[in-house]
């Protein structure tokens, strides 16, 4: 995404100075000193895309190559190339770089590039041991953020996307709007001076006939009356049958002009725009940028890190009077504006809210966020991606356009076409609760914060959340898909449970939104461990006078087999019982074939054999005493087990 509007993480870049100076003295003998000299200045001139070119010739002659590698990575990451910072970042660990900050923007970097597993890890790690409070504190929202990636990658919109390959070129197109016949965005495309933050040109405001995904129709032509060739221009957005616009202009090029981006107001009478006049809601110490008119014309929303605000930059409102007069700005507070940035806001023609932020759960640097109830919620793939996601556009209920820096773009950002099937959608979601029941206690009690797992139908994990407070987990499942739930807690034999979403799909008919949810429902108990004490194998039966595993009995068996997978610090006796009819030497020598033959199928399953005994008790041990009825008899008959080891 363009550099020069965002300012995102400016706030962390470093001074360099001290031990700079010394490594330039040390390495000058060999000319990499007079190229790392270069790129400090650049660096401090905030000219980013210079000194990277500097960098990379130091790196050449260096022996601290580490240091060099982890002022590489910050001058992509300051330039809002945060991707491209990753294997920067990862040279200058390998080579013994050792300033904290790497750990954190190493990990950041890796979210970037969809490697979320790394990234959880290395945020994680750098959660527990950082020092600087302020980077710990974003590491563990970070952490938290990436543990909630399951529900948001399964989350399906409805949406297809497609590049616009003929609009975009190998520099920034973005923030598309759609006025009467013509595309209206923002680009960098030459020819022109270069902006030194990045290396792309200055932005100016472009349109374009509309037309299919293929030619987006004519010529692209820059906005007649509102660009220049000096100060970037973006992010256009139109009232009054597209009449009236107001803009983003600003930042030279120079370190102080990245703060003197503000919004400006343009007419368009006799045909051309007027001379576009400053906006009096600008602070004058502030960035305001990525304006919205409300579908009525009577509020402007826009983006500003003015002081007051709750993070980097927030989202605000103003209205505007009959007379044209705006009011003062509002921030539209903390259910939408976070610690991080948002911005991009968009109202779309039904006068649902849009913003992009990087301060909520997400995929990447910036998902696109739709306001429901007054909360943000994540719009989910493919809309989002690992990279920057930002300024939605709707032509109607089903179409529109959106930008983004994802992997597989033609240049820096790209406009994308996007679509929507008038087939409604269902998500389905299982919600669960987990409890546990010791032996001696006749109610279950609810466990909080205990591990779930998710996993497929071979027993692969899928995600992992943790219980709330009350016990209760929620996992997003797939369409005509079968899992397990899995708790586990020491003491306790592990609770399974098995769900699936098959022939669950109600007809479209029955559907009443355009996004449907499905919630089924689990519940997971957690049963003490009592060792010696037997617990029965039910439907566990044989044929008259032998001890041949039946199909039924093998069925039942498997969950025992399970048990002993999801337990694999038990050990087990298994038994079998007979009835009172025929003699006790019979009876004996059936009952003990019959354990084993139960004993040497479980073995079979890859049970180890050390983990379970077989033991015949022939008619020795009866449930009912004295039986007469055949149902008594059969309640005699049975297959037990006892845990009689528990690995510590």
């Amino acid at each position: 995404m363009q550099q020069t509007l965002s300012r995102q993480s400016v706030a962390y870049y470093f001074k360099l100075a001290g031990a700079f100076v010394l490594l330039a003295v040390i390495l000058s003998s060999c000319g990499a000193g007079m190229y790392l000299s270069k790129g400090d200045k650049r660096f401090e001139e905030e000219q980013y895309e210079r000194a990277i070119e500097f960098y990379k010739q130091a790196l050449k002659g260096a022996k601290n190559t580490g240091e060099i590698n982890f002022r590489i990575a910050e001058s992509y990451r300051l330039s809002n190339r945060l991707a491209q910072a990753e294997p920067f970042y990862k040279a200058a660990l390998d080579n013994n770089y050792r300033k904290e900050e790497a750990y954190f923007y190493y990990g950041m970097a890796l979210k970037a590039n969809g490697k979320y597993e790394a990234a959880m890890g290395q945020l994680q790690d750098y959660a527990r041991i950082g020092s600087k409070q302020q980077l710990k504190t974003l590491a563990q929202r970070e952490v938290e953020t990436l543990s909630q990636l399951s529900t948001i990658l399964k989350k399906n919109s409805g949406y297809e996307i497609q590049n616009l390959e003929v609009l975009n070129t190998e520099g920034s197109d973005f923030a598309p709007y759609v006025r009467e016949n013509e595309l209206i965005f923002s680009s960098t495309r030459g020819p022109g001076k270069t902006y030194q933050g990045n290396g792309e040109g200055f932005l100016n405001i472009y349109a374009t006939t509309l037309g299919d995904s293929a030619t987006m129709g004519g010529a692209v032509r820059k906005l007649e009356g509102v660009n220049t060739d000096d100060l970037h221009e973006a992010l256009a957005t139109f009232t009054d049958e597209g009449r009236t616009m107001v803009f983003a202009r600003g930042n030279e090029g120079t370190k102080k002009g990245r703060r003197n981006v503000d919004l400006y107001i343009s007419f368009y009478r006799s045909n051309a725009w007027t001379e576009p006049k400053l906006l009096n809601i600008n602070d004058p110490r502030a960035w305001e940028s990525s304006p919205a008119f409300s579908p009525d014309g009577k509020t402007l929303y826009f983006a500003s890190d003015r002081r007051g605000g709750l993070g980097g930059n927030d989202i605000y409102k103003s209205t505007i009077d009959g007379n044209g007069r705006f009011s003062a700005p509002e921030n539209l507070g903390p259910d939408i504006n976070t610690p991080g940035n948002e911005s991009y806001v968009y109202v779309g023609p039904d006068g649902t809210l849009y913003v992009a932020s990087d301060g909520l759960p997400g995929l990447g640097g910036l998902d696109v966020f739709k306001i429901e109830d007054g909360k943000p919620v994540n719009m989910g793939t493919p809309v989002n991606s690992s990279g920057d996601d930002f300024g939605i556009f709707f032509q109607d209920a089903y179409t529109g356009y959106i930008s983004s820096n994802r992997e597989g773009g033609k240049g820096g950002d790209d406009i994308y076409a996007i679509s929507k099937s008038a087939r409604k959608l269902v998500n389905f979601f299982v919600d669960g609760t987990v409890y546990q029941r010791r032996d001696k206690d006749k109610q279950q009690m609810v466990v909080p914060n205990i591990p779930v797992v998710l996993q497929d139908e071979r027993g692969q994990k899928l995600a992992e959340t943790k219980a709330d407070a009350e016990g209760k987990f929620t996992f997003p499942l797939d369409s005509a898909s079968t899992y397990s739930l899995l708790a586990e807690k020491a003491g306790f034999f592990a609770a399974r449970q098995r769900i699936t979403t098959v022939g669950k799909m109600p007809p479209q008919n029955q559907l009443p939104n355009e996004v449907n949810e499905v919630r089924l429902t689990a519940s997971l108990v957690l049963n003490e461990i009592v060792k010696e004490k037997a617990i029965v194998l039910e439907n566990i039966f044989y044929d008259f006078d032998k001890a041949d595993i039946r199909p039924d009995a093998a069925e039942e068996l498997d969950k025992l087999v399970q048990i002993l997978v999801d337990n694999p610090r038990i050990s087990i006796e298994l038994s079998s019982h007979t009835d009172s009819r025929g003699s006790d030497v019979y009876n004996q020598d059936l009952s003990q074939r019959r354990a084993e033959s139960a004993v040497n199928y479980i073995i079979s399953k890859g049970i180890d054999k050390a983990r379970i005994t077989a033991k015949g008790y022939g008619e020795s041990r009866p449930v009912v005493r004295n039986a007469k009825t055949e149902e008594e008899h059969q309640r005699n008959r049975r297959t037990e087990f006892k845990v009689v080891r528990i690995q510590e």
